[in-house]
C-alpha cells in the first residue's frame, strides 16, 4: 500500500462537512488570493461556461475552454496523461507519481488536506476530485473560493472506463476520451476470450498484513479480480475489511495477491512471511503461491486494465501459451485440394 492508500485508510469518513475553522480560512483566502479569472486582462472577451453534471450528481459550471487543470488524485492525474492533456495539468498531489513526468508538476499537498492557497494561486479552470479519496470539505472550500471542481466516482471496471471517456468530454477532448475507453475495452474483450471459460482462482487480496486488511466485494478492486479470472474469498460489504487469519485459514485461498507498492512484496519479505507460524496455516503461504502485480490495481484509472492483464497471466498462464503453427500448412492444403479434385 502506498502513502496515498495509507492516507485514505486514516480518513474513513468521505466528503465530510466543512467546519468553522475552514470558513475562517476561506474568508482569509478570499481576501489575499485572486479569483481564478481575475488574471484576465481588461477588455478580454467575456468568459463562457459550460454546465456539466459530475459523477456524484452535482451540477458544475466550468469555464471554456479548459486550459488549466489541478488534479487531486493519482488516478485522475494518470487519466489526464492517458488523454494526452498533460500540458494543461498545472498542479497535482504529492502522491501523483505516474507517469514519472507527473512528479515534476507543481505539488499542492495531499489528497485529503491539499493547500487551498496553492491551488488558488495556480488559477485552475477546474479541479478534479474523486469521491473515494477526496473530501467534501475540500469541495466546499473550492466552491467558496469560486473554483469549480468536478468529481468522479467509479465503482467498477466498466465505470472506470466510462469515467475516463466522460472526463475527456468535460475537458474538451471527446475524441481522446472515446479512443481511450475503446482501447481499454478491446483489451478486456481479448482477455475475456482467453480466460472466460476457465474456472476462477480463489484468492486473498492483501492490502496490509499486520493487521490483515483485504478488500470488500463491492470495490473496483474486487471487480478487477473477477476480470482477471479470480474471486476474492472475502465476502464483506466494507471497502477495507480487517480479517483474521483463522477465518482465512478456514477458507484456504489458492493464491495471495499483493500490489507491488506493498512494503512486504519483495521475495525476501515473502519468504519471511512464509516462516511465521500464524501465516503457515495457509496452504498458499506454505506453497509460496503469491502473485505480485502492479500498484495500478489500487487506482481507479486506465492502468487498472494493465493490472488485470498481469494478474490473469499469473493466475492462468496456460491461457497465454502461444500455440505453434502447424508444419507444412501449404503442402497439406495443396494435397487436400488435390484429393477434392480427384473426387
Amino acid at each position: 500500500m502506498g502513502e496515498g492508500e495509507r492516507e485514505l485508510l486514516r480518513h474513513t469518513k468521505r466528503f465530510e462537512v466543512i467546519d468553522i475553522a475552514g470558513v475562517l480560512l476561506l474568508s482569509l483566502l478570499a481576501v489575499i488570493v485572486p479569483a481564478p479569472r481575475a488574471w484576465a486582462q481588461n477588455g478580454a472577451p467575456a468568459q463562457t461556461f459550460r454546465e456539466v453534471v459530475d459523477e456524484t450528481g452535482r451540477t458544475v459550471r466550468i469555464p471554456q475552454p479548459v486550459m488549466r487543470i489541478v488534479s487531486l488524485a493519482p488516478s485522475l492525474t494518470e487519466t489526464i496523461y492517458a488523454l494526452g492533456l498533460q500540458d494543461r495539468l498545472v498542479g497535482d498531489t504529492d502522491y501523483c507519481d505516474y507517469p514519472p513526468e507527473a512528479q515534476k508538476k507543481q505539488k499542492v499537498g495531499g489528497a485529503i488536506n491539499p493547500s487551498l492557497e496553492e491551488i488558488a494561486h495556480l488559477r485552475p479552470d477546474v479541479v478534479l476530485v474523486t469521491k473515494h479519496l477526496n473530501t467534501l470539505d475540500t469541495v466546499h472550500s473550492l466552491d467558496a473560493l469560486g473554483i469549480p471542481s468536478y468529481a468522479t466516482d467509479p465503482g467498477t471496471v466498466d465505470e472506470i472506463l466510462a469515467s475516463a471517456k466522460k472526463l475527456g468530454e468535460v475537458l474538451g477532448a471527446p475524441e481522446a476520451g472515446a479512443a481511450l475507453a475503446e482501447d481499454l475495452q478491446r483489451r478486456l474483450d481479448v482477455l475475456r476470450e482467453k480466460i472466460g471459460a476457465l474456472p476462477p482462482r480463489r484468492v486473498l487480496f492483501v492490502v496490509w498484513t499486520d493487521p490483515l486488511i483485504s478488500i470488500g466485494k463491492d470495490t473496483f478492486i474486487a471487480d478487477a479480480l473477477r476480470r482477471a479470472g479470480a474471486v476474492s474469498i472475502i465476502d464483506s460489504k466494507q471497502d477495507w475489511p480487517q480479517v483474521n487469519l483463522e477465518e482465512v485459514a478456514h477458507l484456504q485461498p489458492e493464491v495471495l495477491v499483493f500490489a507491488e507498492s506493498h512494503a512486504e512484496t519483495t521475495p525476501q519479505h515473502l519468504d519471511v512471511l512464509a516462516t511465521r507460524p500464524a501465516w503457515r496455516i495457509l496452504n498458499a503461504v506454505r506453497e509460496r503461491n503469491f502473485a505480485v502485480i502492479s500498484e495500478a490495481v489500487n487506482r481507479p484509472g486506465p492502468r487498472i486494465v494493465t493490472a488485470i492483464e498481469e494478474l490473469a497471466q499469473k493466475l492462468h498462464p496456460e491461457a497465454f501459451v502461444e500455440k505453434p503453427a502447424p508444419d507444412n500448412v501449404g503442402e497439406n492444403t495443396v494435397a487436400d485440394a488435390g484429393c477434392l479434385c480427384a473426387r
